[in-house]
């Protein structure tokens, strides 16, 4: 067996199985899941219906590079969502489709580390668990990259040492964060392209949740977007990762792209023939409908915005928390032990939400994630507000 298996450390949801193992909730409440990060909107009608329509599609192969109507529709996608100019995506060589973000993000790092160099892969602390896993599996070391209240939940960059930047081969952004909802700007992913200009790393910028935000004037940036400003036309050293999943409440499509550096995708999709990923011929179809279509994303946002409202009125005056820049999660303090807080929410309330230790490691003297929750805000209106008040009944009676 690869022994670099044994150096995984637990997926979250299976720490937090053997965290509520033995406990029996109280009976008259139901369940409520604040925990995964599933949405759960209904889904597109179209979406699905042109999935049925392209069910012939079953009975061919498809291409690992998809089809040039899919990779098209994503350029031209890109172009219209970071303000690009309409030829600046280049369909052919600068878009794959994927199944997802989490299988391409993982087998990324397989594809571009050179596990013969003591390669690091610098990564957000708090992260989404598979950037650890695929630096570790590639040979490589996870270098944790602390983003607290202190810098506003982004990632501190100035804090990485030179010694550190040189050993960098792969640097894993996600913006806006999981699980913070934190968005660098600009100015932060145009000095990280420079910084990889200079130390020769590449970037992977998980833009999973570039969708959900709450200022329509203000949409999060994107790498693409940053690299073309400073006149990087080829997104050299520039990486994204793009997801139906959440921009189209559509989890169980499997259905996402990486787009940037042709270079760089040339090798990926080499790695990925072999792979064995190629997508699904009635996927794509449906794909391409998704990303052509603005409205019901539109209509996704408000729903989003309509939850965090309400529930940040229940809560702002019991917890320390805030809204987010974006994304469907809140971050919010526990004023002691996360996982103590966890614990006794869902033997008292019935609800469910995963410690903030369980998304980070200890770092440079602290565990970024500790006396944190993470609450995922997917399920319908009425269940989060109910999830909000119990909550919050929670933390008033406490000590009762």
């Amino acid at each position: 067996m690869n022994p670099e298996l044994d150096r995984l450390h637990p997926y979250p949801f299976a720490r937090l199985a053997r965290l509520k193992q033995g406990i029996q909730p109280p009976g008259d409440r139901s369940h409520i899941a604040l925990s995964i990060g599933e949405p759960r909107h209904a889904p597109p009608g179209f979406i699905a219906r042109e999935l049925l329509d392209h069910l012939d599609g079953l009975a061919s192969y498809p291409a690992t590079k998809g089809t040039a109507q899919l990779r098209e529709t994503i350029a031209q996608w890109l172009a219209r969502r970071y303000d690009l100019a309409a030829d600046a995506v280049d369909a052919q060589r600068q878009v794959l489709p994927v199944n997802g973000t989490r299988e391409a993000l993982f087998a990324f790092a397989q594809a571009v580390v050179d596990r013969s160099s003591r390669p690091l892969v610098i990564m957000p602390n708090p992260f989404y668990q598979i950037y650890e896993g695929a630096a570790l599996l590639a040979g490589a070391e996870p270098w944790y990259l602390n983003a607290t209240a202190e810098t506003g939940f982004v990632p501190d960059f100035d804090a990485v040492p030179d010694s550190v930047w040189r050993r960098c081969q792969l640097l894993y952004l996600c913006s806006p964060g999981n699980p913070t909802g934190a968005v660098a700007d600009l100015d932060t992913l145009q000095r990280l392209i420079q910084l990889a200009d200079r130390h020769d790393f590449i970037i992977a910028s998980d833009e999973c949740y570039s969708e959900i935000y709450f200022d329509d004037g203000k949409p999060p940036p994107g790498l693409l977007q940053a690299a073309a400003a400073l006149g990087n036309h080829r997104f050299e050293r520039c990486v994204v990762f793009h997801s139906l999943s959440k921009r189209s409440s559509v989890p169980g499509l499997r259905s996402g792209f990486v787009a940037g550096d042709a270079g760089v995708l040339e090798r990926f999709l080499l790695y990925r023939t072999y792979h064995g990923s190629a997508m699904p011929l009635p996927t794509q179809a449906a794909s391409i409908a998704a990303w052509s279509d603005e409205q019901h994303v539109l209509e996704n946002r408000l729903l989003y915005r309509r939850k965090f409202a309400a529930v940040l009125e229940v809560l702002s005056p019991v917890m320390e928390i805030s809204q987010p820049e974006a994304g469907f999660y809140l971050w919010a303090g526990t004023g002691s032990g996360d996982t103590d807080f966890a614990r006794e929410l869902y033997a008292r309330q019935n609800v469910t939400v995963l410690p903030g230790s369980y998304l980070s490691r200890e770092a440079h003297g602290i565990n970024p994630g500790r006396n944190r929750v993470r609450m995922a805000l997917v399920a319908q209106l009425e269940e989060c507000v109910e999830a909000a008040r119990r909550i919050r009944n929670f933390i008033e009676n406490r000590d009762i």
